[in-house]
């Protein structure tokens, strides 16, 4: 049964104690991300986090059952891209958290949202800037 991305729950999303305080990159793919568009027709897409932690992790176990859990939720691209981004960032308070969603063609156009917590639109301090280049930082280019 479908529902609206009111019913998004980030309760879902657990962390674990950063088992480090030295500064490091951590890279996650979400190779098989489906949801419901707003025309309640599957969509797909593949998603990377590129995370730098403050005091918390994520959990990996508790993201895959919150992204299964977005296959059921009518949701735009755009407003599914704020609220993961969102979740993301109230759970785990990263230093910086980059969200790129590329989704896969329908009716011939694909789209590729990014959101990036160093960017000073999105109260960063824009201190990172690997974001202005013409390449991904995960060298994905579109």
């Amino acid at each position: 049964m479908a529902k609206l991305y009111s019913e998004i729950d980030k309760t879902l999303l657990k962390s674990i104690p950063n088992p480090s305080k030295e500064a490091y990159e951590i890279k996650i793919k979400i190779p098989e991300f489906t949801f419901l568009g707003v025309q309640e027709q599957p969509d797909f897409a593949t998603i990377y986090l590129t995370f730098y932690p403050n005091n918390k992790i994520i959990e990996l176990r508790s993201l895959k059952q919150y992204s299964y859990h977005l296959r059921d939720i009518v949701v735009s691209y755009e407003r599914l891209t704020n609220i993961f981004y969102e979740h993301l960032m109230e759970v785990y308070e990263p230093v910086r958290l980059r969200f790129v969603m590329i989704c896969n063609p329908r009716g011939g156009i694909s789209s590729k949202l990014t959101i990036d917590s160093d960017w000073s639109v999105r109260g960063g301090e824009e201190k990172f800037n690997d974001w202005n280049k013409n390449e991904d930082v995960w060298g994905v280019t579109m």
